[in-house]
This record gives structure tokens, C-alpha cells and sequence, in this order.
């Protein structure tokens, strides 16, 4: 788990630099945890090239079993008697004409939990992307409404991966 949380810090630090560079003296909220998390699982679906840059962008070359990892840290996280909930909601929307590799849908099920909903982005785009903004409301507690504007998905879209977090305190304390 230490070289998850190390890569992580790494991740987080970078990120907040390159953020902060183009805006010093604004406030940043961000959840590289979440950003992290999601990008572990297009990291499941990439090779060569692709996979050596995002392995090297987030620092997961120097982590053993990234993906059964993270499964761990999600487990943890939500773990029954914490003193708070954070709950990590990752779903795939996946044009329906498409072939998906059965492997990188089977990971994505057992290591993060993101099922697959085939919806028609080709014909229907903009149902599609209210179908994912409904989803995203209803796993949020309405928290996040809107995940997606209009016009972010088209007739040319294959895959989204929705990946949102929320967290808040159940009121007990650990002690």
C-alpha cells in the first residue's frame, strides 16, 4: 500500500504544480486520488507507448500490482466504522455498436468496480449524456447534477469512463 501512496503523493504534487502555474493565487479543489483511480483504469486498456507515458505520468512504474492496489485502497477506504464516507462511484459508457475487450471490461468490474452500460452515442448522443449526468446525480446524492455538458459527447464518442467522489462525516469518532 506504501507504494501506492507514494506514487499517489508524487501524482498529487505534480499536478498541483502544473495547476498552480497557471493560476498562483486562485484556490484549487481537486481529488488527485480520484484522477488517479480513473486514470488507473484506462491504464488497464493501454500498451506500448501509451502505457509507458501514463505509467510515468502518475508514477505507477514504481508500483507492483497497481490495479489489485487500488482495489485494496477502495476497500479500505470505505471500510464499515470510519468517521467518514467517501464514496468513489466509477461506471463505463460504452458506445453500443463497439466491441470492448471482454479482459479490459472484466478488470474494470472486479478492480474498480465500473460496470459497462451500452448507450447509443452514434444516434443519441445527447441522451446518452443525460443518462450519465442522471447516474452521476443519483450515486452523488445529487451532489454532482451535471457531470457532462452539452455538446461534450457526440456521434464520435466510444467510451466514457465516469469516475465522481463524494465524502462526508457519519458523525462517529474513532478513537
Amino acid at each position: 500500500m506504501e507504494q501506492l501512496s507514494t506514487a499517489n503523493t508524487l501524482f498529487a504534487l505534480d499536478l498541483f504544480l502544473a495547476l498552480n502555474e497557471n493560476n498562483p493565487t486562485g484556490n484549487i479543489f481537486i481529488s488527485p486520488f480520484s484522477i488517479s483511480s480513473a486514470m488507473a483504469m484506462v491504464f488497464l486498456g493501454t500498451k506500448g507507448n501509451s502505457a509507458a507515458q501514463l505509467s510515468k505520468a502518475f508514477h505507477f512504474d514504481a508500483v507492483e500490482d497497481i490495479h489489485s492496489r487500488f482495489q485494496s485502497l477502495n476497500a479500505q477506504m470505505n471500510k464499515q466504522g470510519a468517521p467518514y464516507i467517501l464514496k468513489l462511484a466509477n461506471r463505463l459508457y460504452g458506445e453500443k455498436t463497439y466491441n470492448f475487450l471482454p479482459e479490459f471490461l472484466d478488470s474494470t468490474q472486479k478492480m474498480y468496480g465500473a460496470d459497462l452500460a451500452s448507450v447509443d452515442f452514434q444516434h443519441a448522443s445527447e441522451d446518452a449524456r443525460k443518462a450519465i449526468n442522471q447516474w452521476v446525480k443519483g450515486q452523488t446524492e445529487g451532489k454532482i447534477p451535471e457531470l457532462l455538458a452539452a455538446g461534450v459527447v457526440d456521434s464520435m464518442t466510444k467510451l466514457v469512463l465516469v469516475n465522481a467522489i463524494t465524502s462526508r462525516e457519519t458523525g462517529r469518532r474513532n478513537s
